[in-house]
């Protein structure tokens, strides 16, 4: 339910680093596999050739906190109000939440001729969550507006998981001007938790009380098991400890290889002339099995649930947590397990780039990158302009301005500096211009007032070789 309260104002579009598109650097080709450095051989090493934190939602943290202030007793960003007015016209018909994070174990590159040929080991953790807007008007403007409806609550949906990439990729010339990649991805799943929304509708009575039609299943796979009541109904769901009880034991569960997957990243790059190119991707597409340490709930019944809402916590007759463990335990009594255990598929969620680059002189290009994800039945797009330079492999640099998750003033930056074989980088596509404080009792804190999109990125690389390529002349 602290989730619940996060998604309640978001509306998220994923955002991988369009700011690293245009840079001369090796971990570019995770966006295109068409792209390579100028470099001959690239080494990343373990935990510091890169990590990587995405985090999307559209709140301003001035919408969280009246006057900046957390309280302890109150969710202030719910008191009724201006802010909570604010908050309700906000909302979309799905609202989300995205977060992922990746750090490469390994990263090697290396030129074979005209060929570049590229292994890379990382570990990915990826999380996202659909709210109906609607769900959400109804638990805080109460019954009264939606008396006598239904509500469609078919695009609520969850899905997390974290798991092992293997990726193999090569790119090479088929003509002085053309250029293609693709990179083959093993994916081993480690945990994962989906839910598959056949069916969700809720009815408002007229003796306000809630009417709830439900299909849906809810699949995990991980150290974690179902406790169930003598009536066959869900008691709990607990994480199982003894998974973690020796460094063996945690060990074992990390390299799992039980849960396959594949993947595949295609990618091209067409230079027009010397000064102008055009490039596209489509990244993504694969899937994992889950085979091992699975439990799948389901519930496909009708209910009744009195019809308490946030305004009996705003009206105080009723203690938030009176209200979230009481809908909790309205739910969890309603699913129930099947014989045997059927093993389950979640997808990647497949990316489309396009892009195009004009350089007006050697070390200098102008870029304009398009990227569209598609996550379930949802779209997710973004455009970003960006001035780069490129000294080589010593120096590359960007600025960018990126929309994005209905916001266009994303600002981003970043820097690589290579001295002899190591090379450092660091980017992130939006950077917060306005800041704020929110206090707690005594202390206050600094964040930034008006950041709902963010995408971070460092590590160090180990080069060697510099390879010119497809030079630009300078102007007269």
């Amino acid at each position: 339910m602290m989730l619940l309260l996060a998604v309640m104002i978001s509306d998220a579009a994923a955002q991988y680093s369009q700011s690293l598109y245009f840079m001369n650097l090796p971990q570019r080709s995770s966006l295109n596999p068409a792209m390579r450095p100028t470099n001959r051989l690239y080494i990343g090493l373990p935990l510091l050739s890169g990590a990587t934190v995405n985090l999307d939602n559209s709140f301003d943290m001035s919408d969280l906190f009246i006057d900046g202030v957390i309280s302890d007793s109150t969710i202030s960003f719910l008191e009724p109000g201006e802010h909570l007015d604010r908050l309700v016209a906000g909302l979309k018909d799905k609202n989300s939440v995205e977060m992922q994070a990746a750090v490469q174990l390994f990263g090697l590159g290396f030129s074979v001729g005209d060929l570049w040929v590229t292994l890379d080991l990382t570990e990915r953790a990826e999380g996202n969550f659909v709210l109906p807007g609607e769900l959400i008007r109804l638990g805080i403007m109460g019954n009264d507006a939606y008396t006598g409806q239904s509500i469609d609550l078919s695009s609520l949906r969850t899905d997390a998981k974290y798991y092992h990439e293997i990726g193999v990729g090569v790119s090479k010339n088929l003509t002085e001007k053309l250029r293609v990649g693709v990179r083959g991805k093993l994916l081993f799943g480690v945990a994962a938790a989906t839910l598959d929304n056949n069916d969700l509708r809720l009815r408002v009575n007229d003796d306000n009380t809630h009417t709830l039609f439900a299909d849906l299943s809810f699949s995990m796979s991980g150290p974690v098991y179902a406790v169930m009541n003598p009536d066959g109904t869900l008691d709990s769901v607990n994480i199982d400890d003894s998974r973690f009880e020796t460094r063996k034991d945690a060990l074992s569960l990390l390299t799992n290889t039980g849960n396959p997957g594949f993947g595949i990243d295609i990618g091209v790059e067409y230079r027009i002339t010397d000064r102008l190119s055009v490039s596209g991707a489509v990244t993504d597409i694969g899937f994992i099995r889950w085979r091992t340490d699975r439990t799948t709930l389901y519930t496909k019944t009708q209910f009744e649930f009195n019809g308490l809402t946030m305004q009996d916590v705003y009206d105080e007759s009723l203690g938030f947590d009176e209200l979230i463990n009481w809908t909790m335990d309205s739910l969890q009594n309603a699913f129930y397990q099947k014989p045997g255990n059927v093993p389950f598929v979640t997808y990647l969620s497949p990316g489309i780039t396009a892009a195009a680059s004009y350089s007006p002189v050697r070390a200098f290009t102008f870029g304009v990158l398009s990227h569209t994800r598609f996550i379930g039945k949802q779209v997710r797009e973004s455009v970003t302009l960006s001035a780069n330079m490129n000294l080589g492999s010593v120096l590359s640099a960007t600025c960018s301005y990126t929309a994005v998750n209905h916001r266009y003033d994303n600002l981003g930056a970043g820097i690589a500096l290579r001295g002899g074989w190591l090379q450092l980088y660091a980017l992130v596509d939006n950077i917060p211009v306005r800041w704020t404080k929110v206090s707690s009792g005594n202390d206050s804190y600094p964040v930034p007032e008006d950041w709902n999109t963010m995408h971070a990125r460092v590590g160090m690389n180990i080069l060697f070789g510099n390879k010119a390529k497809n030079k630009v002349p300078d102007l007269d």
